[in-house]
């Protein structure tokens, strides 16, 4: 799953947009001319057709996914196909939290991140050098870990809830965008129905709070820090959310121009 340390205002206003930007890919691209070389329409549908059937098969015999956002992130957690999956065993909601929390991708990601916020001198109290560098990549770890586990593993274990998000696949950008942010705030039950998501607001709350009165330099160890913490998270999972529904939008576009450009001579 994606990391949801706490960046700076500018460094999140900055993600946002390149995500709303990817994620309006999708529309640009049918506002293009088609080309002759580009596959017809009705060879296009039976690929993307093809394409997802064979990802839903994947989902429906393990519960969860193998893709990845931009072909790095870890995305186990987005799946199709909502009320015909078996819900997830707490044993299985752990081990997906594992999977994306210690993910291979996720320790290069956690260096991109510590170097932003020693660039931007977040978290004074760790100073500056290899050793402020070393404090930063440790926080932003640890942020993301509990964080993923928090929301994914222990509060869907005790609640009985599931913590997928299914795509919805349908309907205007807008309707599509408005069914993803709200999924922050209503999920399912491992029962099928849909009750509010106390799993990620309050357990993204609770790993808030665990960070910053943990390891936080000393004079960041307040209410109003752990507020703004769980505030950047909730806001970072709602641009990522957002981004994981056009995601199969943006893959087929990628993988349609790919085509295109090996077709043209």
């Amino acid at each position: 799953m994606i990391d949801r340390s706490r960046p700076s205002l500018r460094a999140l206003l900055v993600r946002g947009f390149l995500a709303l930007l990817m994620v309006g890919l999708p529309a640009v691209g049918q506002q293009q001319p088609p080309s002759a070389a580009v596959p017809p329409p009705e060879q296009t549908k039976a690929d993307d057709k093809d394409d997802t059937s064979q990802k839903a098969k994947e989902n429906l015999q393990s519960g969860t996914s193998n893709d990845r956002l931009f072909y790095t992130l870890p995305n186990f957690l987005t799946v199709q196909n909502v009320g015909q999956l078996p819900p997830l065993t707490p044993g299985q909601k752990f081990k997906v939290a594992a999977r994306s929390s210690f993910d291979y991708v996720e320790y290069f990601w956690y260096g991109a991140l510590a170097g932003i916020s020693q660039a931007e001198n977040s978290e004074a109290g760790y100073g500056q050098g290899a050793a402020g560098y070393a404090k930063r990549y440790g926080q932003a770890f640890a942020d993301g870990t509990i964080e993923n586990f928090m929301t994914a593993a222990v509060f869907p274990s005790l609640l009985r809830q599931d913590p997928r998000f299914y795509q919805s696949g349908r309907g205007s950008f807008w309707h599509r965008t408005g069914y993803a942010i709200s999924r922050i705030f209503v999920t399912f039950s491992d029962s099928g129905h849909q009750q509010f998501n106390y799993s990620e607001i309050v357990g993204s709350a609770l790993a808030a709070g665990i960070s910053t009165y943990s390891y936080y330099p000393q004079n960041e160890r307040n209410w109003g820090n752990a507020a703004s913490v769980w505030g950047t998270q909730v806001g970072y999972d709602t641009l990522a959310i957002v981004v994981k529904e056009f995601w199969p939008d943006i893959r087929r576009k990628v993988s349609h121009m790919r085509e295109h450009q090996s077709a043209t001579p």
